[in-house]
């Protein structure tokens, strides 16, 4: 079954270390896997059925076109019912958090403030890291975060992951983010507005803004996949608490399905972006596709302690740019929003 949502429906380089990671993270996922099948849905029993909310315009999502169309939902006695999700990640996060999905995936750094806030949603599986980029013209004097001091920065919205993400990176500098003047544009103006100058970079997520890139020759500043964050999660599974607690089998299905479908993404990105492309909008080729799959880390796959870890290094950072709450307790509040689904 297939369910339309729209978003006013519901408020809702060479061998590199980081090429490394991604090989060791592909091949140590099959052991265990093939290990924690205790939890899994037996096969005898009538599949239950999940409703994953599923946004069609980002690449991180491919690897549920895999799940979808190689049966990795089915394997685990899954019977999957997709709601074509067109909102913002935080009306995802909604979504899932009021029942109108079982999960989703979305940006941590979009979800870590609402999960603060009380919203009942568990994290159960980092799914890629590596799909925001920090760009600028290719004669800019900017070379790097160093530079962003004053300048005018493209971002979809103040509150949102990439905005996060590289003001965080500007206060590990000892830059005052607000020293920066993030400007507000639709992501699709960015090209318009950089060649306008009416802003100096441009920080935005894939595809788009690899796509902007590429048609553009402008010059990459930075990404969320380098230095202390190559190896880290930038999106999750979320999964409904209510179903989490009362139905940890099928949220461990749910979580190994998407393993599997990560895994095998980063095994075959050709074929993910064949099957993929279709839904993406702009008729981005599947070529582009798989070379946007390629600079991700879609072997990545942290859950339970190891996930909690990058999840806490995310609310220190948050911490840091006034985002999380300054007394919040960022230990015990991994501990409740990271469950360990797979036991």
């Amino acid at each position: 079954m297939n369910t339309n949502v729209h978003s006013g429906a519901i408020s809702a380089r060479g061998i590199s270390r980081r090429a490394l990671l991604r090989a060791a993270s592909i091949a140590g996922l099959a052991a265990p896997l093939g290990m924690l099948g205790s939890r899994v849905l037996a096969a005898d029993t009538a599949p239950r059925t999940f409703k994953i909310a599923w946004s069609q315009t980002a690449v991180c999502q491919s690897p549920v076109s895999v799940a979808l169309e190689r049966g990795f939902f089915e394997k685990y006695n899954l019977k999957v019912e997709r709601i074509n999700f067109s909102g913002s990640t935080d009306q995802l996060l909604e979504a899932i958090a009021t029942g109108h999905a079982d999960g989703g995936i979305g940006m941590a750094l979009r979800w870590l403030k609402p999960l603060e806030q009380g919203f009942d949603v568990k994290l159960a599986v980092g799914t890629h890291g590596g799909c925001m980029r920090l760009l600028t013209a290719e004669d800019s004097p900017i070379k790097s975060v160093n530079d962003l001091k004053g300048r005018r920065v493209a971002v979809s919205d103040q509150a949102s992951p990439v905005k996060n993400f590289f003001a965080i990176r500007v206060a590990q500098l000892g830059l005052d983010p607000e020293s920066v003047d993030w400007r507000q544009y639709p992501q699709d103006l960015f090209g318009e507005v950089l060649r306008k100058g009416e802003v100096d970079a441009v920080a935005g997520d894939d595809p788009l803004i690899y796509t902007l890139r590429e048609d553009n020759k402008l010059r990459e500043i930075a990404t969320n996949i380098e230095g202390d964050y190559e190896n880290r999660t930038c999106c999750v599974l979320g999964l409904r608490g209510d179903l989490v607690r009362k139905d940890p089998e099928s949220a461990a299905a749910i979580t190994r399905a998407v393993i599997d479908a990560q895994r095998w993404t980063a095994s075959n990105p050709d074929e993910t972006a064949r099957i993929f492309a279709p839904y993406v909008p702009g008729k981005v080729p599947a070529e582009r596709v798989a070379a946007i799959l390629r600079s991700h880390s879609h072997g990545h796959a942290s859950t339970g302690a190891a996930l909690r870890e990058e999840i806490v290094g995310y609310a220190k950072d948050l911490k840091t740019i006034k985002v999380l709450s300054a007394n919040l307790d960022i230990n015990k509040y991994a501990q409740v929003v990271v469950p360990n689904v797979l036991g």
